[in-house]
């Protein structure tokens, strides 16, 4: 033990040889101290960074602190110098009682790396409690024919001091009758015994008074008096007589109230009441007298109170048998509690490194703590376990000191936390056991990376949209924590370089929402793709990419185009039909086209105006127009048709096309010219006309007719052919082209297709021949029979009808179309 200097003195007698040898036992697992008691507060007791062979300065970079095993710390250390001082003024007797050595034990916790050192500090009494008598005015009756010698036993003296500074003797003060012997307890303290050594005379004297002083060995002594009265009685010549001068019994500790410990008897010779005894505990410590009772007239010694081995293990109880006539006899019961396992290992946590990061090493050591088993002797060894599979292993450190240390890897996002439940079990029987639960969080750290809720995203936009209008958005989400798990969005630049995109979209980094930065147009840009990336927060940061791509939907915007007939107006373009025609002949058929795609694009054909509603019908799907009955005499020769053209959008769009019809007689009259109905309406009669002309000027009309009719003819003729030459075909005629152009399923066609057209006398059908183009090209990916659109809708080959009608130099669709 090492004790300061200053206060080894006051420690008392100390032999030296003893003091370095209990330091050397120590070894260098505990280390031991001593102080002396009544210390004032801030005493220093040692150097404990010295002791521990740290450098000073050590202990407060560890986080050096004090771990009691009990509720309350009596010391407390300096981390920078590493002294220990004593806390608080401390109390031997309050913290031991009669216990001797009195030790105090803690330990001292270092982390970064995490350990633990046990230290014992033993507290010396000091003479600060002087011996006093429980009953200060004890009463004696002695009968006065007591024979010389007899023994009284007295009251012990109680001192709460141990060693040399308890209870040491006793004396008596002088007086004619008694002297003073002092006997010693197998356990407990010293008891004093009057001894007569002159016979009583109750008539010469019948009280005799008489002090007791229970001295200590302090320095300086203390002591305690009391006054002892005795009362001589009248003779009765006969003792009660025990049958046993010592009475032995063993108790279990966890006997309950009224057991039976032992039954004493004594027996009296006397006659009469002389004869009747009554048993008594008598001159026993308070300890005893609030643990046994006994029945006054059996002698049955019985349990009063709780019994504990771990705090007194044996019971010295005096026995008092008195007779009717006052006459008392003494016997002794020794108790020896028997230890049960009554107590449960105590397991003690001192410290626990908590949150754990999840990328700790195996052995990691989590937390330290001890186990203690109140039961010396019936609990046995001591096993502790994990109540549960869990990445955790208890190890064992020194005597009864454990470290709870990681076996398995950890994982946060698996489990964030673990409550570590600790099984002591002693060895019985029966064998007890005590959890204690230890609770262990796991630290993240950025081990996984953003992950997107979908492979792959498609948004929809409607062209025509705002600027920085809200698309939609993308999300990741990461199983980390904290920063770890903050997530930032960002466009990536396309492998080939293309920054168009950013032209088009832009993201919000912090939550992943995707805006249109300008109008989308859905006749330049169908769909477009880019790649979002997704970065977390972490140190080392983490990330991932999804592509996005980007549909434009189609709104109705464009009106339908007329290809043909041609309205814009420059050479005027008329339909021939002859008179001859039936109910359902084929006119001509209006072209149109719609530069939307899907239902924007399907075109309906209706006829709107007509001079004559009941002669021509349009065909609703493919804009043919057909005759509804046979021609007669009296329909007006020129017929205005006025087409209305519409699509299927919300809402829909509409253009028209005006059309010219002339009803002839045969194709050998050249009608080239549209003449307005009303302004011939007033002509005469064509009948009247012809008679006057015939009889006028019949012969130089038609000379005349004739000769015009020649000229214009090969005048528009050689016009032609020059216009024909320029373009990539030519015609060698100028008769109506003979295949027709008919749409697909809805009547349209994807891009218009402008035609110039001429009309002339030649076989008996009219037909239509496209001669050039005069508006820029389209694409026209597929070299058959049939013209795809745009939209999906596709032209189909001409008809039967048109086909036997096609002439070999018939309008192509060349390849320049794109």
């Amino acid at each position: 033990w090492r004790l300061p200097a200053e206060n080894l003195c006051k420690a008392g007698k100390w032999d030296l040889f003893s003091f370095f040898c209990a330091y050397l036992w120590g070894g260098a697992t505990t280390i031991r101290y001593s102080v002396a008691e009544e210390m004032e507060s801030g005493s220093f007791v040692a150097n404990v960074a010295k002791d521990l062979g740290l450098e000073v300065g050590k202990l407060a970079a560890r986080g050096a602190r004090l771990v009691s095993e009990g509720n309350k710390l009596h010391f407390r250390l300096h981390r920078k110098t590493g002294d220990l001082f004593v806390k608080e003024k401390l109390d031997r007797e309050s913290l031991c009682g009669k216990a001797d050595p009195c030790v105090l034990h803690f330990e001292i916790v270092l982390v970064e790396p995490l350990q633990s050192f046990r230290v014992e500090v033993r507290v010396f009494d000091i003479n600060d409690n002087a011996p006093i008598f429980l009953n200060k005015e004890p009463l004696l009756k002695i009968p006065e024919s007591t024979p010389l010698g007899s023994r009284f036993p007295l009251q012990s003296a109680q001192d709460l001091d141990v060693g040399l500074n308890g209870l040491q003797n006793y004396t008596l003060s002088a007086n004619a009758y008694f002297h003073l012997h002092t006997r010693f307890r197998s356990h407990g303290p010293k008891y004093a015994e009057l001894v007569l050594d002159k016979p009583l005379d109750r008539e010469e004297q019948p009280q005799v008074n008489l002090t007791i002083t229970a001295v200590d060995g302090g320095s300086p002594p203390k002591s305690g008096t009391a006054h002892i009265r005795v009362v001589v009685l009248d003779v009765n010549d006969h003792v009660p007589q025990f049958s046993r001068l010592v009475y032995r019994a063993q108790v279990p500790e966890n006997s309950v109230n009224g057991s039976l410990v032992a039954t004493v008897t004594a027996v009296d010779l006397d006659e009469g009441i002389n004869k009747e005894i009554t048993y008594s505990l008598a001159q026993n410590p308070e300890a005893i007298l609030q643990t046994f009772q006994i029945d006054s007239r059996s002698g049955e010694v019985r349990l009063r109170g709780p019994l504990d081995f771990e705090a007194i293990e044996t019971y010295d109880i005096d026995i008092q048998a008195t007779d009717g006539g006052g006459l008392s006899a003494h016997s002794k019961v020794l108790v020896e509690v028997v230890d049960v396992n009554d107590n449960p290992p105590e397991v003690m946590v001192s410290s626990v490194s908590s949150p754990l990061p999840e990328d700790s090493p195996l052995q990691t050591v989590v937390a330290l703590f001890t186990i203690r088993d109140r039961d010396i002797r019936a609990g046995g060894k001591i096993t502790c376990f994990l109540k549960e599979d869990l990445p955790f292993v208890v190890k064992p450190t020194f005597r009864n000191s454990y470290s709870l240390v990681t076996d398995r890897g950890l994982d946060r996002e698996e489990v964030s936390g673990y409550n570590v439940t600790l099984v002591a079990v002693d060895a019985g029987p029966p064998s007890l056991s005590m959890e204690t639960v230890i609770e262990v969080l796991i630290s993240d750290i950025n081990d996984n990376p953003p992950v997107f809720q979908k492979d792959s995203y498609i948004l929809t936009i409607r062209e025509n949209n705002s600027p920085a209008v809200f698309i939609g958005k993308v999300h990741a989400e990461d199983l980390d924590l904290g920063e770890n798990a903050q997530i930032t969005y960002s466009l990536l630049t396309p492998q080939s370089g293309d920054l168009s995109v950013f032209a088009y979209i832009s993201i919000n980094s912090d939550n992943g929402k995707l805006y249109a930065l300008r109008t989308m147009d859905y006749e330049a840009i169908q769909d477009f793709q880019f790649v979002v990336k997704a970065t977390d927060g972490g140190f080392l940061s983490l990330s991932s990419q999804v592509t996005v791509k980007v549909v434009v939907l189609d709104d109705n915007d464009n009106r339908p185009m007329i290809l043909y007939p041609l309205q814009n107006g420059t050479l005027p373009c008329n339909d021939l039909v002859p008179r001859s025609a039936e109910a359902g002949y084929l006119v001509t058929k209006v072209v149109a086209v719609d530069g939307d795609s899907g239902q924007n694009s399907w075109l309906s054909y209706h006829l709107f105006k007509a001079t004559d509603l009941g002669l021509f019908s349009v065909q609703q799907q493919n804009g043919e127009i057909r005759t509804l009955r046979q021609i007669s005499e009296r329909d007006p020769m020129m017929q205005k048709l006025i087409i209305l053209v519409q699509d299927h959008g919300q809402p829909a769009l509409s253009t028209t096309a005006s059309l010219n019809i002339l009803l002839v007689d045969g194709f050998s009259e050249p009608y080239l010219q549209f003449r307005d109905p009303s302004k011939h309406s007033r002509k005469v009669n064509p009948s009247t006309k012809y008679l006057v002309i015939s009889l006028a000027v019949l012969s130089f009309l038609f000379l005349l007719s004739v000769t015009v009719i020649f000229v214009i003819h090969i005048y528009q003729k050689i016009k032609y052919r020059e216009k024909f030459t320029i373009q990539e075909h030519f015609y060698d005629d100028c008769n109506f082209p003979n295949n027709m152009v008919h749409g697909g399923g809805n009547g349209s066609l994807s891009r218009p297709f402008p035609h110039e057209m001429c009309l002339a006398t030649g076989t008996g059908n009219s037909e239509f021949r496209f001669l050039k183009r005069f508006m820029p090209n389209f694409p026209f990916p597929h070299a058959t029979g049939e013209v795809k659109t745009e939209a999906g809708s596709s032209l189909p080959p001409d008809s039967d009808r048109n086909k036997s009608r096609r002439s070999e130099g018939h309008a192509q669709v060349s390849d320049d179309y794109m």
